[in-house]
């Protein structure tokens, strides 16, 4: 009997041709990297594109009401630093270390703002989750019938308390999540 050969399987042609394609995948995000800009616009575009296609369909709302929840959670991830303080307060109550929280005085020590979700990684799975979105809005079983004027109402609410709270959080630990309006100084003289 002849016996098969492992490298000669059908999972093995298939695993090889996924892999290549991941990398091909792969290749073309690292390339997209340095052009946030256009990398944005397009996201934009297509969420445009989206909107277009609920409109001119007349339904899919559980769809777009869900990817507007899943693009209000990775917004907020976006905005949440990555060690958040308020946690970290607490875990120092406890253990007796008060010191490892954002800094709240000229003298204390300057800690960068670091993201829970990356610019990088929060672009990659935004236009990911719309480009599945415009995808299951050309299949009828994710048209389900609701009312959707009751949709866009909580939608607003649940956005509204959830970025009041966030704004908040901001303020009470006194961090800013975006670069833009903050101090730039001359690598050369120091400040």
């Amino acid at each position: 009997m002849d016996a098969v050969d492992p490298d000669n399987t059908p999972f093995a042609a298939v695993s090889a041709q996924t892999s290549k394609l991941g990398r091909i995948y792969q290749s073309y995000l690292d390339k997209s990297t340095p052009y946030t800009a256009y990398r944005w616009i397009s996201t934009a575009f297509l969420l445009a594109l989206f909107f277009v296609r609920i409109v001119v369909a007349q339904g899919w709302y559980i769809v777009c009401y869900s990817l507007g929840i899943y693009l209000l959670n990775l917004f907020l991830a976006f905005l949440q630093p990555k060690i958040d303080p308020s946690l970290t307060q607490d875990e120092g109550l406890e253990d007796g270390d008060a010191g490892s929280s954002l800094p709240t005085k000229k003298d204390e020590e300057f800690r960068p703002f670091i993201r829970r979700l990356p610019e990088f990684k929060f672009w990659h799975s935004a236009t990911r989750a719309i480009a599945i979105s415009f995808v299951c809005t050309w299949f009828t079983i994710f048209n389900v019938p609701v009312f959707w004027p009751v949709l866009v109402v909580y939608f607003l609410i649940l956005f509204s308390l959830t970025m009041r709270r966030q704004i908040q959080h901001m303020i009470k630990y006194r961090y800013v999540p975006f670069s833009f309006g903050k101090a730039k100084y001359n690598q050369r003289s120091g400040h």
